[in-house]
């Protein structure tokens, strides 16, 4: 008889103490993998348990969204005792355990006074910049330059984008980061103090992307072109119901099915001998931008989403409708995909829920958020019959 595979990280055990995005997100990776992971809150909770949005009910869904999969325990952080408590926790946790993942600052949490509990001790900080400082999300993007490269041409000052991006590169890094160290003591048997600050995650990827190198060589940064891809082409279109839609072509074959579909072809072969322009490359794409665009909009301007939808069918055009977050949670198609599921919230109710986008044997099952301190006095338990053996 066949037996369920166990999950990737089955055994792995992480004590969380965090709040906000990137550390949460960090611990519910690796719960979504199987780790055994124990967020630990002062009583009461921490900044982010009243974090909106807020379910009717009051109870936070950002909390509950980030923190599914986890057991949840509460303790009294201005007590000796509650910090004691901690400590036995992280020295406690077995083999496999000895993992702390955290963004709070206090010198009883840190892997100097940890460590003198658990030798092997691997433990990831995440701060806001690389000395220490304080950092957000925000301030971060505002610092590398994204806000001023965004929006239409024109705008004056930054505009801001809404998806933490930072704090979920962070999560992902720090999850990552602790896999590395778990692996290196697992051939080691040595622990490792790992730091991880925000900044630096917003420095990096902005350095991976070629945008530090071309503003130092250009000597200018990026400028604005609203919607439209820069260094191809790619825009939105409005349709004949009133639906935008957005429409990518990052190879010459996208442009030349795109042009094939709309009954253009013609049209732009000998709008590329009149310009001296070759559409097959990304560059001449990108200088004739507007003109495309505009020999392009009638066409979707005349037809409706579901027409659009068929004459693409087949073809290796990359399009989609915009959409609200309300019309995506009302798609009838959603709870289809797998990484979707209808789970039982407390404090919430049944609410749509995702798991770990890694599709792989043994992931794939959606555990609720506990309620907060749910778990306390099941792990303390388990603690001190570990200690009486």
């Amino acid at each position: 008889m066949p037996t369920e595979e166990a999950a990737p990280l089955a055994g792995l055990r992480i004590v969380e103490i965090s709040s906000f995005v990137a550390a949460p997100l960090g611990g519910m990776t690796l719960a979504q993998l199987g780790a055994e992971v124990v967020r630990v809150d002062p009583m009461g909770g921490a900044a982010d348990v009243t974090r909106w949005p807020l379910a009717p009910s009051g109870a936070s869904l950002y909390w509950t969204g980030l923190n599914k999969g986890k057991r949840s325990v509460t303790l009294d952080f201005r007590s000796g005792q509650g910090r004691e408590t901690l400590g036995d926790l992280v020295a406690g946790s077995g083999p496999d355990g000895g993992i702390v993942l955290t963004n709070a600052d206090f010198p009883w949490l840190s892997y100097e006074e940890l460590s003198k509990r658990r030798p092997d001790l691997i433990h990831l900080k995440i701060t806001g910049r690389h000395d220490g400082g304080p950092a957000v999300d925000y301030t971060v993007n505002a610092a590398v330059g994204f806000p001023l490269a965004t929006g239409p041409e024109g705008t004056e000052g930054p505009v801001n984008h809404v998806l933490p991006a930072w704090d979920m590169a962070c999560g992902l890094y720090a999850a990552v980061g602790l896999l590395a160290a778990e692996r290196h003591r697992r051939r080691t048997g040595a622990g490792r103090a790992i730091t991880l600050a925000l900044a630096d995650v917003a420095l990096a990827v902005t350095g991976h992307l070629g945008l530090l190198a071309e503003a130092q060589l250009a000597g200018a940064g990026r400028p604005r072109i609203g919607n439209h891809l820069y260094g191809g082409f790619a825009r939105e279109f409005r349709t004949d119901g009133g639906d935008c839609v957005m429409v990518v072509t990052l190879t010459a074959r996208h442009f030349a099915d795109l042009t094939r579909v709309t009954g253009l072809a013609e049209t732009f072969a000998g709008l590329e001998k009149l310009l001296g322009a070759d559409f097959g490359k990304d560059s001449d794409r990108y200088q004739h931008r507007e003109v495309i665009a505009a020999l392009l909009g009638p066409w979707f301007a005349a037809r409706g989403v579901d027409e659009i939808a068929a004459a693409f069918a087949g073809t290796s055009v990359l399009w989609e409708r915009y959409r609200t977050f309300a019309e995506l949670a009302a798609d009838p198609d959603l709870p289809r995909n797998p990484l979707v599921r209808l789970i039982d919230q407390p404090g919430v109710g049944r609410v749509l829920a995702t798991g770990s986008p890694l599709v792989q044997p043994g992931v794939g099952e959606v555990r609720p958020a506990p309620a907060l301190g749910a778990d306390t006095g099941a792990v303390l338990g388990e603690l001190l019959a570990t200690q009486g053996e």
